[in-house]
């Protein structure tokens, strides 16, 4: 019996879509441009797993260019190529969604980019409900730049810090012990209620610890997120008695639905160890979607190329341990669900083509080209498992 798999790299972008442009991000390329930093500083890139997948001819695919570094082969280890985004946002909710099968065609909401950012009669409604003396921030930033920021002065008044970014999301900051895990969860999900007329994706409960300046996010996240509006990957298989295995904040990004099981990963190699024991006992007919968010929350949104390149590396050092734990009958696929590029202006998402590296015991290698949406990557791996067809996308394989 079949499984499948899902290693989404969080941000990984290939390369500007054709529309890019009406996004602000003409230009941007996310892997091209970690390639070129490295280049740059005579170390390169060295991603020897995920080139000898096809990663960088799916660059070129998508951007017309082979990252820096990376060799112009034809001998490949997957079925590679790109796909573009059909939904009209760049956000997470709507490139994991798409993904699954169901492309956002409405627009989210979200907040003007000016101080404050969020309408004074949201804010007053969620002081008045929590009874906290009043709120820090309220506005755009990176959330590991605004904790470093604004850590101190929210451990010594008490006053959660509210931020957003170019997502539909509403984000909440506030220190573990100083202000409580508990009371930060009640009080997102206060918000969560008060930003629905707003058409609001998310509230993100962002916790973190620390002292005097020296601040982490923990693993302790929870996203509160609007149902997706139609019936996904993950209820198919579901429907059709399959187990939904979601690493990461998958789950929270589904609002749960189609789920059947939550594991946690307080980084992108602890997420890696949660993948490989689900590859030893996830049962037959089953779904396992993991999303290593590093790439993204830690260093696509805060612009550290060096660290984004650094994660890169790490996760295909450790690539070939997950390999060896497929089984006859698996299909994994790696890709990502929007661009992040750490060396474009600001600190938002990048609207960029995704990688598709399909791979498993038997495939073929070859060109699969450039998909005209993500839900191809959810559709294939229906296809696989034998559930219902998708709503939207076409079989790859």
């Amino acid at each position: 019996m079949p499984r499948a798999f899902i290693l989404l790299l969080d941000s990984l972008g290939l390369g500007a879509t054709p529309d890019a442009a009406a996004f602000g991000d003409a230009g941007a390329n996310t892997l091209g441009h970690i390639a070129a930093w490295t280049a740059g500083t005579g170390a390169g890139l060295q991603l020897p797993n995920l080139e000898a997948m096809g990663l960088g001819a799916a660059a070129q695919l998508a951007c017309g260019e082979w990252p820096q570094g990376f060799n112009q082969r034809s001998d490949f280890g997957a079925a590679y190529g790109a796909a573009r985004e059909r939904s009209t946002g760049k956000d997470t909710q709507s490139g994991h969604w798409e993904i699954a099968g169901l492309p956002v065609d409405f627009d989210w909401g979200y907040f003007a980019r000016q101080i404050p950012a969020f309408p004074q009669q949201l804010t007053d409604a969620l002081q008045a409900h929590s009874g906290v003396p009043g709120f820090l921030g309220n506005c755009h930033a990176s959330g590991v730049e605004i904790i470093k920021r604004l850590g101190d002065e929210h451990v010594a008044s008490g006053k959660p810090i509210l931020y957003t970014s170019a997502d539909s999301v509403f984000q909440i900051a506030a220190h573990e012990q100083h202000f409580g895990l508990e009371r930060l969860y009640a009080l997102c999900e206060a918000a969560f209620e008060l930003v629905r007329p707003y058409h609001i994706g998310r509230v993100i409960a962002r916790p973190f610890l620390g002292e005097q300046g020296q601040y982490r996010r923990t693993a302790n996240r929870h996203d509160y997120a609007v149902k997706p509006t139609s019936a996904t990957l993950l209820d198919h298989v579901q429907d059709a008695g399959g187990e939904v295995l979601a690493l990461g904040k998958v789950g929270d990004i589904f609002a749960q639905q189609g789920v059947s099981r939550v594991l946690k990963g307080k980084d992108n190699m602890s997420l890696f160890d949660a993948l490989l024991q689900v590859a030893s006992e996830a049962p037959s007919g089953s779904l396992s979607f993991v999303n290593f968010v590093d790439f993204d929350q830690l260093f696509g949104h805060s612009r550290d190329v060096a660290g984004y390149a650094a994660a890169l590396r790490a996760f295909d050092a450790r690539l070939p341990e997950f390999v060896a734990k497929l089984q006859v009958g698996d299909l994994a696929v790696i890709t990502a669900d929007h661009g992040c590029d750490p060396t474009w202006r600001g600190s938002d998402h990048t609207r960029e083509h995704i990688p598709m590296l399909f791979f498993g015991p038997g495939l073929q290698p070859r060109s699969l080209g450039v998909s005209a949406t993500f839900s191809d990557i959810g559709q294939t791996l229906a296809s696989h498992l034998g559930v219902a067809p998708l709503g939207h996308g076409q079989n790859l394989l």
